[in-house]
């Protein structure tokens, strides 16, 4: 396509340089991949296109900036370049509180399942840290998996950036990244570099390195407490397991019979093991549902009732 520079002499080294660092499939694999236009995005592009993939350039416009079309020039322009299918798709935002995390939701509703995106080892960071700040448990401090869905995760922002000079991309820079009304933007620019100046030491690694080992001990304790609790419902067996099984066994049973929006609080499920203890009939929990127990089980029902822990 016109106007794009030419592949620098570099190209090809660096690239080859970052690939066994990513997750991607085998080579000839479909790939769709959520590219916005950033540096991290247009290097997923190149890095899977790279890889072998048969890649699909996914790019979802918000509506919310002006420039946005034009963003969508962007990585069609890319996707042309290195050979990748390109689908564009908008959605609409109404004005109000949580945009960000109804901009990710409405991205998402669009995109296919298992999508790709570009996010990297800073993103991952940045994500422990959110979620240390809101208040999750060992699951949310795991971060994000690494493998096809995050294949980028072994890669720093800064290898992001050089990834798409390498190739010849110029990314488009998103001013609400740069927002410090969205809490990402205060870790990413004031919380991480503070960390950076306290620990004497970039951070990154570190908090990558910790999730990947907590990753492993959540695989462990779910493996325990399916073993231990393969019918969750059974409020004898329940309260026989250690409380750290027993929490488990809850918190994916009441995640996968529930709306799927967010996973069961901790409050939560506390009180769903107080009714498997016999310490309460029934507990309300998210979504306009209560567990109750009966004849030694436990039940999901869809309304509220008289005989509640609260």
């Amino acid at each position: 396509m016109s106007g794009w520079p030419a592949l620098v002499a570099e190209g090809p080294t660096l690239i080859s340089e970052l690939l066994p660092r990513c997750t991607f499939p085998p080579s000839g694999t479909d790939l769709d991949c959520a590219v916005s236009g950033g540096a991290d995005s247009l290097a997923l592009l190149a890095l899977a296109t790279a890889a072998g993939c048969q890649v699909t350039a996914i790019h979802v416009d918000h509506g919310l900036r002006p420039e946005s079309a034009a963003e969508a020039d962007v990585v069609a322009g890319a996707a042309e370049r290195l050979g990748a299918r390109f689908i564009g798709r908008k959605v609409s935002l109404a004005p109000g509180p949580n945009l960000e995390a109804r901009a990710r939701a409405a991205r998402f509703a669009v995109l296919p399942e298992g999508v790709a995106t570009g996010h990297t080892m800073d993103d991952q960071a940045e994500t422990i840290l959110l979620n240390l700040l809101r208040g999750a448990g060992s699951d949310g401090l795991a971060g994000m998996v690494p493998g096809w869905r995050h294949p980028l995760l072994g890669l720093r922002r800064c290898e992001t950036n050089a990834a798409c000079t390498a190739s010849g991309l110029v990314p488009v820079h998103d001013a609400s990244n740069d927002d410090p009304a969205f809490l990402r933007n205060r870790v990413r620019h004031e919380l991480l570099p503070l960390c950076t100046d306290v620990a004497g030491r970039d951070p990154v690694p570190l908090l990558a390195r910790q999730a990947g080992v907590l990753r492993d001990e959540v695989a462990l304790l779910d493996a325990l407490a399916e073993a231990g609790a393969p019918d969750p419902r059974d409020a004898r067996v329940l309260a026989g397991l250690p409380r750290p099984l027993a929490r488990r066994a809850v918190r994916h049973w009441l995640r996968d019979t529930g709306p799927g929006e967010h996973p069961p609080s901790l409050a939560e499920v506390e009180r769903v093991l107080a009714v498997a203890d016999g310490e309460a009939v029934a507990t309300e929990i998210s979504g306009g549902r209560r567990v109750r127990r009966s004849r030694g089980r436990l039940n999901v029902d869809s309304g509220p009732s008289d005989s509640v822990a609260r």
